[in-house]
């Protein structure tokens, strides 16, 4: 059975518990108290070299950190994952966006936030990210104009990897009904069957106040 190395707090592990409720494919969870320093052990290192979550671990032992790349190995041969190199590379195009836009935005913030950091940030720290994640959210409300979807083969793991941030939106305090289409496109992914409603707040660990290690 795969086993998941977990932080539930953490929106880039909800992506692949998001994946696997959508594939009700069984798994067990072995949860990571990153902000104690387990993430730092010697033991986590050999799975995932930067000590972050996820981590999802095969039978066979090996490990496979990056939330983007548990993503599409759990997705190929699956409805989330076109085969077509056109639309597979529209699909990619998506998540290297989430990476590049949305981590360096939204995720941030909303961690900076939802733990009491973002008081012993700069303003003008405080200030890039809040400019990061409204034009990242001003791209996609551009793009998701009269679209369904991402991607114009349907729901795939691009919808799923850009969701998890940017549908929280509100905790790392950006007004997300200040962008119709993408409120309105996050209400499309909830719809999904299957859809994982379950999100851990930070606040379900005394430790997360802490800088990481």
């Amino acid at each position: 059975m795969l086993t998941l190395y977990d932080y539930p707090p953490s929106q880039n592990a909800y992506k692949v518990r998001l994946l696997l409720h959508h594939l009700q494919q069984p798994y067990r969870t072995r949860l990571v108290s990153i902000f104690e320093g387990e993430g730092q052990s010697d033991e986590f290192l050999a799975r995932n070299p930067t000590g972050a979550v996820p981590v999802l671990e095969l039978d066979d032992g090996r490990a496979l950190p990056e939330s983007n790349a548990i993503l599409t190995y759990l997705a190929e041969g699956t409805a989330y994952l076109p085969q077509d190199p056109w639309a597979r590379a529209q699909v990619f195009r998506w998540m290297y966006f989430e990476e590049d836009y949305i981590q360096n935005g939204i995720a941030t913030l909303r961690h900076w936030a939802m733990t009491g950091k973002i008081a012993r940030r700069s303003r003008e720290q405080v200030e890039m990210k809040q400019a990061a994640s409204r034009k990242a959210l001003g791209i996609l409300d551009r793009w998701l104009t009269n679209r369904e979807f991402l991607t114009d083969v349907g729901y795939t793991i691009a919808d799923i990897c850009v969701f998890a941030y940017v549908s929280r939106a509100d905790e790392a305090g950006i007004a997300l009904r200040e962008y119709p289409s993408v409120a309105a496109w996050v209400d499309r992914v909830r719809a999904q069957p299957r859809f994982l409603h379950e999100v851990a707040g930070y606040a379900s660990d005394p430790h997360s106040c802490r800088e990481l290690p």
